[in-house]
């Protein structure tokens, strides 16, 4: 699915030769998404990453008549953003996005109950809070500080959204057992 297949040039690294245009990678979880939304989806989807990427979609067994979708991509560096954008329009969406690239890499998280959620996160996928975040949570009584830390690690989006990880996890136990 990648559509940037330029070869680097000899001596010198795909991203620092693309300038401005540098490169990224990154992965799309549709959770749940009503069955009446599944094309408006692949259309926003398709008008950011081309009209050539495809969608499978598979019932969601946690939200009686939703789907669910995962979807890797390549691209320039911003796609992750524009993506969490669009899908954040729609209210009865469940999603992650995870984009990664040389110079930073941003998780996106988005229920309908909490809206969009935004982190800077390691390679190993742990958010990263800055120490401007730090040092405005400390100046709060403790459960002010307990709870703007939670906030920016995006605790409460990882409460909504395990259930169906793990729902996705047991999927794929399943199969691999057959």
């Amino acid at each position: 699915m990648d559509r940037i297949n330029t070869p680097a040039p000899k001596g010198r690294s795909t991203i620092s030769s693309m300038g401005s245009h540098a490169l990224s990678r990154g992965y799309l979880v549709i959770h749940s998404a009503p069955a009446a939304l599944t094309k408006h989806v692949e259309w926003a989807i398709q008008n950011l990453l081309g009209k050539t990427t495809v969608i499978d979609w598979e019932p969601q067994s946690l939200v009686a008549g939703t789907h669910k979708s995962t979807l890797e991509w390549r691209d320039r560096l911003g796609v992750g953003a524009e993506l969490a954008s669009a899908l954040r329009g729609w209210h009865y969406l469940r999603f992650e996005i995870r984009e990664e690239s040389v110079t930073e890499n941003v998780l996106y998280r988005f229920t309908p109950e909490l809206g969009i959620h935004r982190a800077l996160i390691d390679g190993a996928g742990s958010v990263l809070i800055t120490e401007h975040q730090v040092m405005g949570a400390m100046d709060q009584d403790e459960d002010s500080l307990r709870q703007t830390l939670a906030n920016a690690m995006g605790t409460a989006w990882d409460l909504e959204l395990e259930q169906f990880r793990r729902a996705d996890l047991d999927t794929i136990s399943q199969s691999k057992a057959i």
